[in-house]
């Protein structure tokens, strides 16, 4: 299902319904082309069925019509001031000139036909970054491509025409920051979100104490309403979580689960029995494995009927009418906030700090830890040095998010910077320059704490780290100090920089002037002769290039080979040592056994609520990374400009700007190679940095694997001299097998490294190939006439890179005043 459908349902009073067209595969092109017959299969209910046939029929006739305002909202994904919407003209240009004589183009976002007029556009000149005017660009840009991409043929030069839709469509590009917030339950968390987003009563704090094995991720919402998605943990997963529960009844966590659901009826009753239907009807959707959606129109009303789902309960005050709270069956909350420009590419993610037992949930906290290029560590400004769990937290899941993810910043924010006893006996000036002292004290010491941390500076530098000291209440009430004072607006400029609404604006009009490019270029057919010649310059040009970027991928294969031989072999004699975690420590025999029987039973990891975590599989191979950490850290920089592999894949290049100049008749099909370059090099560089995270964290995952034989014959023990035979038998299977499973692990890794390299190449060479033979040995004499569009377009791509005087000397140089887009030229 797309944004459309989704929305659609929303705005018609059929989200309900959601689900059900998500599950088959209605996006906005099906939508349009069901039939009676297959809304009625899809919709059993009478007045649903009968309600959206209504609407759908509006829709198409065009009487369900949108204003102009809620278009540039749903197209640009951009929020914007209310008073700017009267000033706005969304009509294009004619197409007269065209050999289209019909002069129509779907000028609104559900398809609709109408015909184009001509306007007097204002100049556009507000095209900053993240500017209103970008707003009205991309909506045009997307506007004309659509109407582009319903000329082209669907028969005539199939390879061309296929290939040219298929590009179209790539130009659509979801763009997601994900930053993740850390911090115990007090450290001020939802206060410093609420505040940072503008929304004070969004995320509850206070009396109740958030959960933490819940994962609360905030979003932009483009309807008008507060909304909240509920995804559950699955029936099974929770039946056999019951079971393990039972076995270790005397374990607080236990409690608290259990008691938070069933009350106090769980204490008579057997596992199976607490699967009963009663349990859970006011969550149908948990037996059935669906989410479930609440809407609101406030965010005090959504924060209130979250709470069952987010926080764990508390006598008196708020939430003590509540009788079963369902976090314990919760995996991840999403809220969308509307009308929120900082949310707009960004997702805030509020984390546990520790994993969690359940495997579902720890398995998504990995993924999202990994997926964090910024990171929030939250804690009390009074002991932001000397707070242990913070500095925990950093230290655990430095390899998730440094060389294991792709983490660039790590914020450390110190909360209620704005506490100081007795603060209204003394004037303003007096208050300010209290905490102003203090503030500056906390960051030095919070620096210097972080200096010693050897593990964490293995995977980021200094330049990564930065310190704020914060007040939200301050920030909402302004009672004693300016808001710059509180550091909150560093922080929205921070968000404010990571949507980068100019980038995505730019990567679509640069895609979409590229493709206009190429069917310009396509439809001429006189220039054969210098087709050719382009065409075998390039194919020279790339072997040369392809070669500059094999060299150090190979070298670098070459350099984790040898960190890793020399890892093998401090693995060895290092094993007993990695072993100490399955000895109790302060732990008594009996609660250690219990404490070890998880360990086995989860496959050697055990996440305790409060407490480091035990991960067997990660100190055994902890001399495998430790080999690697600083080749992959140069190898894989998470700094985005450099790029992996000293920035190979940055540096490939066609050099077509320099063709451009000698070839000036072929210039619409360089321009395109140009763009089709740069969209393959980020490309690229998206996807090695996703396979870098699978190639780290491969050492641990074979440790994992050859470990899971041992790990499930010693979960089997029961009885007297059970934990004896435990260990007994985890040491035996290392002892055994440490020739063999830490050479496995170089191995796999060594192997992913060489795919990784291949896939690199294999990609760059047959996307580019494919690219230079349709745009230069194909003719496209059925495809239309796009010079007016290609016109706008351009216009659009000089103003978003604000120098359209430079940018004409690479695109239409002087020395070619001949060519085919010479008209095009201001």
């Amino acid at each position: 299902m797309d944004g459309f459908v989704r929305n659609k349902l929303t705005e018609w009073g059929l989200a309900e319904l959601i689900e059900r067209f998500k599950d088959e595969g209605i996006d906005e092109e099906i939508l349009y082309l069901l039939d009676d017959p297959e809304i009625d299969s899809l919709i059993p209910r009478v007045g649903h069925r009968a309600k959206f046939k209504n609407k759908l029929k509006l829709l198409k006739e065009g009487e369900n019509t949108t204003t102009n305002q809620e278009i540039v909202d749903s197209s640009a994904q951009c929020q914007q001031e209310p008073e700017e919407a009267a000033d706005l003209d969304l009509d294009l240009p004619s197409t007269s000139n065209t050999s289209d004589k019909e002069g129509k183009r779907k000028l609104d976002l559900q398809g609709e036909s109408s015909r184009r007029q001509p306007q007097t556009k204002k100049p556009r000149h507000d095209t900053i970054p993240g500017s209103y005017g970008e707003k009205i660009i991309l909506y045009d840009v997307k506007n004309i491509m659509r109407w582009v991409d319903e000329r082209i043929p669907k028969q005539d030069n199939k390879k061309l025409n296929s290939f040219l839709k298929i590009k179209i469509s790539e130009l659509e590009t979801d763009k997601r920051e994900t930053v993740g917030v850390f911090g115990k339950t007090g450290a001020g968390k939802s206060s410093l979100i609420n505040a940072v987003i503008g929304r004070k009563n969004l995320l509850p704090s206070g009396s109740i104490s958030a959960c933490t094995s819940v994962m609360i991720k905030v979003e932009a919402n483009m309807q008008k309403k507060y909304e909240a998605d509920i995804e559950f943990i699955t029936k099974e997963v929770w039946n056999d979580e019951l079971w393990s529960l039972f076995n270790f009844l005397e374990d607080n966590d236990t409690d608290e689960k259990l008691s938070a659901l069933y009350g106090e009826e769980w204490k008579n009753k057997k596992p199976e029995n607490l699967m009963d239907y009663k349990y859970f009807k006011e969550i149908p959707e948990f037996l059935h494995s669906r989410r479930k959606t609440l809407t609101c129109e406030s965010a005090e009303e959504l924060s209130a009927k979250l709470v069952k789902y987010t926080r764990t309960g508390s006598k008196g005050g708020k939430g003590e009418n509540i009788k079963r709270w369902y976090w314990p069956l919760v995996k991840c909350v999403t809220i969308r906030v509307p009308s929120n420009d900082l949310l707009q590419h960004v997702t805030l993610v509020d984390l546990p700090g520790n994993g969690d037992r359940n495997k579902s949930r720890d398995e998504m906290w990995k993924e999202v830890v990994g997926r964090c290029s910024t990171v929030w560590i939250v804690t009390d400004i009074n002991r932001a040095a000397a707070e242990t769990e913070p500095w925990e937290i950093l230290e655990r899941t430095c390899s998730l998010m440094g060389n294991g993810g792709q983490c660039q910043k790590i914020h450390f924010i110190c909360t209620k910077s704005d506490v100081i006893e007795d603060l209204d006996d003394h004037s303003s000036d007096e208050v300010r320059a209290l905490i102003f002292k203090r503030n500056m004290q906390a960051k030095e010491e919070v620096k210097k704490e972080f200096n010693k941390l050897n593990q964490v500076k293995k995977h980021f530098s200094d330049d990564c780290f930065e310190v704020f000291t914060v007040s939200s209440k301050e920030f909402l009430k302004q009672k004693h100090l300016n808001p710059d004072d509180t550091e909150i607006p560093k922080l929205q400029e921070f968000l404010k920089d990571l949507n980068d609404c100019h980038s995505e604006t730019l990567n679509y009009v640069s895609g979409a002037y590229g493709i206009l490019s190429l069917i310009q270029g396509a439809r001429r057919t006189e220039v054969v002769s210098q087709k050719t010649e382009v065409c075998t310059i390039l194919e020279d040009k790339m072997r040369q290039e392809l070669q500059k970027v094999r060299k150090p991928m190979e070298e670098a294969y070459k350099a984790f080979e040898k960190c890793l031989s020399e890892g093998v072999e401090q693995s060895k004699p290092s094993c007993q040592q990695a072993l100490s975690s399955i000895y109790p420590s302060e732990v008594s025999g009996s609660g250690f056994h219990r404490t070890l029987k998880c360990v086995v039973q989860n496959n050697g990891t055990y996440t305790p609520k409060k407490g480091k975590q035990i991960n067997l599989n990660v100190d055994l191979a902890s001399r495998l990374t430790d080999s690697i950490d600083e080749e992959f850290k140069k190898t894989f920089p998470n700094e985005r400009k450099y790029g992996a592999f000293n920035g190979v894949i940055n540096n490939f290049s066609l050099d077509t700007e320099r063709l451009i100049q000698k070839h000036g008749n072929v210039e619409l099909q360089l321009i395109f190679l140009k763009t089709e370059e740069e969209k393959m090099k980020t490309k690229l560089n998206k996807i090695t940095r996703e396979r870098k995270k699978t190639i780290y964290s491969s050492l641990t995952t074979t440790i994992e694997e050859a470990m899971k034989e041992c790990y499930q014959k010693a979960a089997d023990f029961k009885g007297k001299d059970s934990l004896k035979n435990m260990r007994d038998t985890i040491e035996k299977h290392v002892h055994d097998s440490k020739n063999i499973m830490f050479q496995q692990a170089k191995n796999e890794m060594l192997n992913q490294l060489r795919d990784l390299k291949e896939h690199v190449l294999d990609t760059l060479e047959k996307t580019m190939q494919k690219s230079i033979e349709l745009s230069l040995k194909t003719d496209g004499d059925t495809i239309p006439d796009v010079t007016v569009e290609l016109a706008e377009v351009k216009k659009c791509y000089d103003e978003l890179k604000g120098s359209p005087d430079e940018e004409m000397s690479l695109i239409w140089p002087e020395a070619d005043s001949s060519g085919p887009a010479a008209a095009l030229r201001p």
